[in-house]
């Protein structure tokens, strides 16, 4: 049996469906705005892109931990 995905990563299969875009397109959107802090990109998706607060706050949320973890 397979783990259950927890954690902002949980939303991604509902925002693809929602939003008919892949979360690395998403990412991309994210990591290329020139928004750097969290609520600031959460607004921006949600009134220039259409996100819903909910499904906004985990791709940055996600993206942001990314790219602030260790590097190699």
């Amino acid at each position: 049996m397979s783990a259950q995905v927890k954690g902002p990563a949980s939303y991604f299969p509902s925002i693809e469906k929602k939003y008919g875009r892949p979360v690395a397109e998403w990412k991309d959107l994210i990591r290329t705005s020139p928004l750097t802090r969290h609520m600031e990109l959460v607004a921006w998706l949600k009134s220039e892109h259409g996100l819903g607060h909910g499904h906004a706050n985990a791709l940055v949320a996600h993206t942001l931990a990314e790219d602030s973890g260790p590097k190699s």
